[in-house]
């Protein structure tokens, strides 16, 4: 059974097998804890993402999916980028949110990863509200059958730290 972990703090810091990148669709960036990921990685993430645009994500990686590359300078082996759905009042996008976590975890297991840090995805500049994109995630890892033997969220301040402890019990 999976151990789902809180900390309080900045992803780019963490000790992990792997990262989880909540990415644009581009692959080369951006801000939040896209651009924050690049930064402390360095070089080798961004060379590793213009090659898989080069070849399998010509277009971007699609909303609810995932795909790994190099950790680069981060304490991990791997990033797995996620691009999570943009919120939105009149439609429904909750399964592609749900769809990142079970995506990543999917990539997890065949990386042979046993221990994921998560972000809270979509969450920032794509505005989803942090007490539903914290039950989706919790209800979604607890779902997932995986062999990640540590699922450790890594919220930005007190706010998102407090909305996931209550999700987890």
């Amino acid at each position: 059974m999976t151990t789902i972990t809180l900390v309080q703090g900045d992803i780019t810091r963490e000790t992990a097998d792997a990262i989880v990148n909540a990415a644009n669709s581009s692959l080369l960036g951006g801000g939040g804890v896209d651009g924050a990921i690049h930064r402390r990685g360095g070089p080798a993430i961004l060379e590793e993402c213009r090659k898989l645009r080069a070849s399998h994500h010509g277009k971007g990686l699609q909303t609810g999916r995932a795909v790994a590359t190099t950790a680069g300078n981060l304490d991990a082996r791997w990033v797995i980028h996620t691009v999570g759905p943009v919120y939105s009042r009149s439609e429904d996008r909750s399964g592609l949110l749900a769809s990142c976590y079970r995506e990543s975890l999917r990539v997890a297991d065949e990386l042979g990863a046993r221990t994921v840090a998560f972000p809270a995805v979509s969450t920032g500049v794509y505005r989803w509200p942090m007490e539903d994109a914290a039950r989706i995630a919790v209800e979604t890892v607890r779902a997932t059958e995986t062999a990640v033997e540590e699922v450790r969220f890594v919220l930005f301040d007190e706010r998102a730290y407090g909305v996931f402890a209550a999700q987890v019990g």
